[in-house]
């Protein structure tokens, strides 16, 4: 496994590079002059001309290239051109909060989706299951911010059960809303996911043996079935969650929750660049650590996956 853990952050390395160079490309040809950005449209030439300097500006685009690599090599992000903090602490500050909120987010999607994904195969043409379908197409299609306002405009306007924006004090109940408006679309995927592999391994034969066997309902749906039909499920959890950890940027907008999402979107409307490609590159990193981490965790629900 060691081996195969290696070879796979070895071929990581080309794709970081690759997103690297064109976060930078991209940031070079994009409109807008960070240092005018900086003194406002009344800043004189000279003034300018020397916030240029610091930040390196002035120089080569090549050799503004070479520079940034050489930081990025060492750990250093460079600094925000709008608070002058270092973007690695920036970053960290608010990764915090992300953290908490996509975690909270994928354990409420996988239970939901797991649980409502066996229950309608299991069912399947029941009730519950076409219900469960219905809710799990609406989940899908909604967008995020428009269920955002809406969960705002019942629970916390409304009925006053929930804060509505901000986090005051760091407490759960102003997490609430933001992790029902942004896990729904991860569990209506997951229910979709489940109950279809549900189905296709309960038609298989070695399912029909072992209720021929005598074994449980219950038995062959959780022991048999559904360990087989986890493979497909695990990517997606995998995927939506690397997703959720990179910055949920439409709800931590709506609900003003200091995280990653709403730092990027800071940034973009400043011009801040360093800060634009620091969240952009651990975006990257994020992706890259959950997909080896799904590869690696596909060996426990297959005893026959070998890393070799």
């Amino acid at each position: 496994m060691f081996q195969y853990v290696l070879r796979k952050l070895l071929v990581s390395i080309p794709v970081v590079w690759g997103v690297v160079t064109v976060i930078f490309i991209l940031m070079a040809v994009v409109p807008g002059d960070p240092a005018r950005i900086m003194m406002g449209q009344r800043g004189d030439p000279e003034t300018l001309a020397r916030i240029r300097a610091d930040l390196g500006l002035d120089k080569p685009l090549t050799v503004q290239y070479v520079d940034f690599l050489s930081k990025l090599v060492r750990g250093d992000l460079g600094k925000s051109y709008r608070t002058n903090e270092p973007v690695s602490k920036a970053i960290g500050e608010r990764f915090g909060v992300t953290m908490r909120l996509a975690i909270w987010c994928i354990v409420l999607a996988t239970i939901v989706g797991v649980a409502a994904g066996i229950m309608s195969a299991v069912k399947q043409y029941s009730i519950f299951d076409y219900s469960a379908m219905f809710i799990a197409i609406a989940g899908v299609s909604a967008p995020v911010f428009w269920f955002s306002l809406l969960l705002l405009l019942v629970f916390a306007y409304g009925l006053h059960w929930v804060p509505g924006v901000g986090y005051e004090d760091g407490s759960f109940r102003y997490m609430v809303l933001p992790i029902i408006a942004l896990g729904l679309r991860p569990a209506a995927i997951i229910a979709r996911l489940t109950r279809s592999c549900m189905l296709e391994v309960l038609s298989m034969d070695y399912i029909r043996t072992a209720r021929a066997k005598g074994l449980s309902e219950r038995a062959v749906v959780l022991k048999h079935a559904l360990k087989n039909a986890m493979i497909p499920v695990v990517t997606i959890v995998g995927a939506e969650m690397s997703g959720l950890l990179s910055g949920a940027v439409l709800t931590e907008t709506v609900f003003a929750l200091p995280g990653v999402g709403r730092l990027a979107v800071e940034a973009l409307v400043a011009r801040d660049f360093p800060m634009i490609r620091g969240t952009v590159i651990v975006i990257a990193l994020i992706f890259l650590v959950a997909n080896l981490l799904v590869d690696l965790s596909y060996g426990l629900f297959d005893p026959r996956i070998r890393y070799e």
